[in-house]
């Protein structure tokens, strides 16, 4: 490559030069540099460059729940005996129904290329060309064959089957030969969609995940409630949205997974963590019902869901108001839209009953009054009325605003439905610096903190 970067010339040879010899007539013609075009497998010389054109299609299938290792042996295997570099698959492709196969994606990834699906319809329009047509496997799924199928559909009418299918126990694949290279916007097929469950915290960019981030700039459409998009900022401008109201929340996701079943890559935004009182659970509780019984379509149900982590309330309020959380905790949400007051108010008993520092989220809306007023007077059952309590809302934006109290003295009247609700154990205190108020709860350190000095160098070094 430095002789050619320095103006040298190369010659170019290979066994698969067809359909290339415009590309390569800008290369300049000399001996510095040996070019080999070829698909086959070869291990470049002290100056040589091998340049694999991209034209085989692998097509693959197998049997529910095959091992990631089972079928990329078997296709490793067999691209050796074939004599194919694997440097010249354009992708893997398969039929639809394998779609959330783990062995598909993994296959797909150590080869570095995309993967593609094909309806049934696709692929039983192949037949008359397959070479290993299976009664088996019609029976199961109403076509003759999967992997040499895709294979033909991927590499078009004018391709050629160059392998026909071979099988482990568990796999199958096969090569055909496209009339030409095919990058990944040309390749046939439909990718695989996915739902991408994406917390954004609070709502600042400096406080979401990197991870996050990557999902939302290569999601094909953003979907969740429009405050929350909108938070994105310019991140979001140019990708496409579909908004939903507050109390869309199964219509949102719905929607999501139905998008998805059609390839696309769509980003749920969720503030704080998907995970925790936000779309992962209803994403997840709608895969879990067929469709009859109100879910989601079985391609909906054959789709991607990753999730990237955000931060979530309890953490933000946790950060900005020193370190409540530093013993055991829980969190309970005091909305009774969804579940039974009754439920609630044994949950707040028994976080009582353990001492546990409680973050209640949902505190209060315009509608509910009484919740927080309740669960106040359920905890001073447990802990003296004058434990800390922290009132945290707008957390991360301009208007943030951190407020201390008392159990005792906690008003409902200054709380909204944006604020998170910490209240301390027993164990919680405030501590009043020059620079500001804090709230901590000891882990039990005071007892190694407490201890004589000689002591202590024996703990610790019973600790190590």
């Amino acid at each position: 490559m430095p002789q050619l970067l320095a103006g040298d010339g190369a010659f170019i040879d290979g066994d698969c030069l067809d359909g290339l010899n415009e590309w390569f007539d800008r290369v300049p013609r000399g001996n510095a540099v040996s070019l080999t075009v070829t698909r086959r497998q070869r291990t470049p010389g002290e100056s040589e460059l091998v340049y694999c054109p991209q034209d085989v299609m692998l097509g693959v299938g197998c049997a529910r729940g095959c091992q990631p290792d089972e079928m990329i042996d078997l296709v490793m295997q067999e691209l050796t005996r074939a004599d194919i570099n694997a440097a010249s698959i354009a992708g893997v492709f398969s039929v639809d129904l394998k779609a959330d196969e783990p062995a598909l994606h993994a296959l797909a990834a150590m080869l570095d290329v995309p993967l593609r699906i094909f309806d049934r319809e696709t692929l039983a329009a192949e037949a008359p060309r397959l070479a290993s047509p299976s009664a088996v496997v019609e029976e199961e799924i109403g076509i003759p064959g999967v992997a040499e199928a895709a294979a033909l559909a991927a590499a078009g009418p004018d391709g050629k089957l160059i392998h026909r299918k071979v099988k482990s126990a568990n796999a199958t694949m096969a090569l055909a030969l496209a009339p030409a290279p095919a990058d990944e916007p040309a390749l046939a097929g439909r990718k695989p969609g996915r739902v991408m469950l994406i917390g954004i915290g609070p709502g600042q960019a400096e406080w979401r995940t990197p991870e996050a981030s990557q999902m939302i700039l290569g999601a094909d459409e953003l979907v969740g409630y429009d405050l929350y998009i909108d938070l994105l900022g310019a991140v979001a401008a140019h990708i496409p949205r579909r908004d939903f109201k507050l109390g869309e929340e199964e219509a949102r996701c719905r929607y999501a997974l139905e998008a998805a079943a059609a390839g696309k890559d769509v980003a749920v935004i969720c503030s704080g963590d998907a995970g925790i009182y936000a779309m992962g659970a209803l994403v997840y509780e709608l895969l879990d019902r067929d469709e009859a019984d109100g879910g989601v379509s079985d391609a909906a149900r054959r789709v991607q869901v990753v999730s990237a982590p955000g931060i979530s309330a309890l953490q933000a309020a946790a950060a900005r108001s020193g370190a409540i959380l530093g013993h055991d905790f829980c969190a309970i949400s005091l909305s009774d839209l969804l579940t039974p007051w009754e439920a609630i108010e044994k949950r707040i008993h028994a976080a009582g009953a353990g001492d546990f520092v409680v973050a209640f989220y949902n505190p209060v809306s315009k509608r509910r009054r009484t919740q927080l007023a309740a669960a106040r007077e359920i905890l001073m059952q447990y802990r003296g009325g004058d434990v800390p309590v922290i009132l945290a809302s707008s957390l991360g934006r301009p208007d943030e605003k951190i407020q201390y109290r008392t159990l005792g003295g906690l008003d409902i009247d200054e709380v909204d439905m944006l604020t998170t609700v910490m209240v301390g154990a027993s164990s919680s205190k405030r501590l009043d610096l020059g620079r500001g108020s804090a709230v901590y709860t000891p882990r039990g350190y005071a007892k190694h903190l407490d201890a004589p000095q000689g002591k202590k160098q024996d703990e610790t070094e019973a600790d190590t």
